[in-house]
């Protein structure tokens, strides 16, 4: 298989695409890949193109596409909301980790616990880039503003699987694998370190979130949120 490469961009057979000047420097100087060899492109929304190199610069380079197709995407879709944690290296591997595990979208969240609340939101999307082009994937994580818990709700109304990890005793939960059912839709909320408050998980099991664990060990929030979305992907795509 020719090397993939990000193209945010229109992609159609018979058309000839600058490639983006980071993408045209790996090409070039660092792959030191010439006209006439070939390299696949893809929109990360859903598009896989096959190219061959018609010009190359000192940093320039410019492909034409001789084949676009569209993959199909994962039929069953996951939304992972995330208190995301004020260490940068554990929070970027958490992007790449879940983006490598095919989830739809990534949504930071803003909870009373909350340790971040600023994020850069380029680097995270490079990452996301990278992780996609990494695991040879054609779609590409959406990924959201911060949101707030009361503000989470109505952008996912209509997901028929909704589910809150959380470590209160006195709040019902109930181990992943008998909670999580398989072919539905489904938003999946991590806390933070500190975890939600017991007002936020009474709030959220108030609207039809079910409450889950991963076992009698607490789990940091980046190892909670790849252990469910490994979970997922095992039961919906395995």
């Amino acid at each position: 298989m020719a090397p993939l490469f990000f193209h945010d961009g229109i992609l159609k057979a018979g058309t000839e695409v600058q490639l983006h000047d980071d993408t045209a420097r790996h090409v070039v100087q660092v792959l030191r890949m010439q006209q006439g060899d070939t390299i696949d492109l893809t929109d990360g929304k859903g598009i896989h193109a096959h190219a061959t190199i018609s010009d190359v610069q000192k940093k320039k380079c410019t492909v034409l596409v001789s084949e676009a197709h569209i993959h199909q995407r994962k039929q069953v879709p996951l939304h992972l909301g995330v208190a995301f944690t004020k260490n940068s290296s554990r929070n970027e591997w958490i992007l790449e980790k879940v983006t490598e595990l095919g989830v739809t979208s990534i949504i930071p969240l803003q909870t009373t616990r909350s340790e971040r609340e600023k994020f850069r939101y380029d680097r995270w999307q490079n990452i996301l880039v990278s992780a996609m082009l990494q695991s040879q994937q054609f779609y590409l994580p959406e990924l959201k503003e911060l949101t707030s818990l009361d503000k989470l709700l109505p952008s996912y109304a209509d997901v028929p699987q909704m589910l809150v990890a959380h470590c209160m005793d006195a709040a019902l939960r109930q181990p992943i694998n008998e909670a999580m059912q398989k072919g539905n839709e489904t938003l999946l909320l991590i806390g933070p370190e500190g975890d939600f408050t017991d007002e936020e998980v009474n709030s959220l099991t108030s609207i039809g979130f079910r409450g889950i664990s991963m076992g009698s060990n607490r789990l940091r929030t980046e190892t909670a949120a790849v252990t469910a979305c490994a979970f997922f992907n095992m039961l919906n795509h395995g």
